[in-house]
């Protein structure tokens, strides 16, 4: 019996360490993976709710809910980065939470967002990251916004329908 769990870890264990030791290289082939892990990289210390505050990150509105879509969470924009016109993916002008039920935030995206009408003076063509095409949302807009350029990315958690896709079924607002 011994014998089955030695040979069964052992198998367990070679397995992960292949996992781990291709992971690298498929992540270096895939010039989108490494873009994602830079991001990744650039926004992990902002799981805490705090250290993103500090950074100049604060909340807007409440949970942000669409029925039969899933949801988004909520938004943490930087006022800072928001008002211009620069996009740089490892600085996203908004981070996303999930509300838990026990009250805490937890990281699952951030969005990329740029005002359309200081955009559009500077650029013939609506952004791009990650090879994406920004959405333009109009205005009046559930946000009390003036027109914007908008990309999610769930960095944080998968999304079935898509990295880059709006809104989340993973994600849930309490009360909704």
């Amino acid at each position: 019996m011994k014998n089955r769990w030695a040979v069964a870890f052992g198998l367990a264990a070679i397995a992960c360490g292949l996992m781990f030791a291709l992971a690298p290289a498929t992540l270096a082939d895939d010039p989108l993976g490494a873009q994602i892990a830079r991001v990744r990289a650039a926004t992990v210390h902002f799981h805490d709710v705090a250290a993103a505050q500090a950074a100049g990150y604060g909340q807007f509105l409440g949970c942000i809910s669409e029925p039969g879509q899933g949801a988004m969470g909520i938004h943490f924009p930087n006022g800072n980065l928001v008002g211009d016109t620069v996009l740089d993916p490892l600085r996203p002008e908004v981070m996303i939470y999930e509300p838990k039920a026990n009250g805490q935030l937890h990281l699952v995206a951030m969005e990329y967002l740029v005002f359309a009408a200081a955009w559009d003076a500077e650029h013939s063509q609506p952004p791009v990251l990650f090879g994406q095409t920004f959405h333009r949302v109009g205005s009046p807009n559930r946000y009390g916004l003036p027109p914007f350029y908008e990309l999610h990315i769930w960095a944080w958690k998968h999304n079935p329908r898509g990295m880059f896709y709006d809104w989340n079924p993973k994600v849930t607002c309490p009360g909704s």
